[in-house]
């Protein structure tokens, strides 16, 4: 029986800890943003590389959602004549939860994964020691402009997805389900609410904060060695992965959101 329990315990201490580590990282990050001195330069080249470089994966993932979304929603409808509801949920379902949820995805795939590596790299090659050496802090000058470039960059990827994923479901509409292009856009401005695309903007925020987060934790993190670094790499993107996915779902904490 002792046995058993410990068997239990152990991983759920571990797991318990790790929250805590990752806590007290990123209190340290809020600790750090308004304290000088501020490196607007590395802030400039973050938001260029999370922002702007991650808009064609962003763009392609949202169009391609689009389109599917109507055609499986025009597909279930049409059982109960109810074709007319298709460009309202197109709208409604990319811009409350698929528009916020696939960018995040794409970009914790392509951003936290080169945090990681990136600053597991320096690890690696004393590069942060370095840092140390000259009298910078490396959370004041790695971390906290890449998680402020994140948090500012998703709701704009968010935003622009939501309109590409949205034109991707009336392309769809009205060259595959012989919608009338004027009556898809009125039915799809007609039932969208503000709070709708808001707490899609909000949500991208927060996924943003995630993965530049879970970047920057795994690459100061990482064991030494390019192993380590891999393993860092890895471990960024899965966690940045289950954060964004698991508020989302039916009983996550981000359903009240929406």
């Amino acid at each position: 029986m002792t046995a058993a329990l410990a068997a239990i315990g152990r991983p759920t201490l571990q797991a318990i800890a790790a929250v805590g580590r990752v806590a007290l990282f990123a209190a340290a990050i809020l600790g750090h943003l308004f304290r000088p001195p501020f490196y607007l330069r590395e802030l400039g080249q973050s938001l260029l590389q999370i922002g702007w470089y991650s808009l064609p994966v962003v763009g392609l993932t949202a169009i391609f959602t689009g389109g599917a979304l109507a055609l499986q929603i025009y597909a279930g409808g049409a059982r109960f004549n109810a074709e007319t509801v298709v460009p309202s949920i197109v709208a409604i379902g990319i811009t409350r939860e698929l528009g916020p949820v696939l960018g995040g995805l794409m970009v914790a795939a392509r951003v936290a994964s080169s945090i990681a590596a990136e600053i597991g790299t320096m690890k690696v090659t004393e590069q942060i020691d370095a840092l140390v050496t000259l009298s910078t802090n490396p959370l004041k000058y790695l971390a906290v402009p890449r998680v402020v470039a994140a948090t500012l960059a998703m709701p704009v990827l968010v935003a622009v997805g939501d309109a590409i994923g949205i034109m991707g479901g009336w392309l769809v509409g009205i060259t595959r389900l012989d919608f009338n292009s004027a009556t898809y856009l009125k039915n799809t401005i007609d039932f969208l609410e503000t709070w709708d695309v808001g707490s899609g903007l909000v949500k991208g925020a927060v996924f943003g904060f995630i993965v530049a987060l879970m970047g920057c934790y795994h690459g100061m993190n990482s064991a030494r060695g390019a192993q380590g670094v891999g393993a860092a790499t890895k471990s960024a993107v899965v966690s940045a992965s289950i954060l964004i996915t698991r508020p989302s779902g039916p009983t996550g904490c981000c359903r009240g959101w929406t």
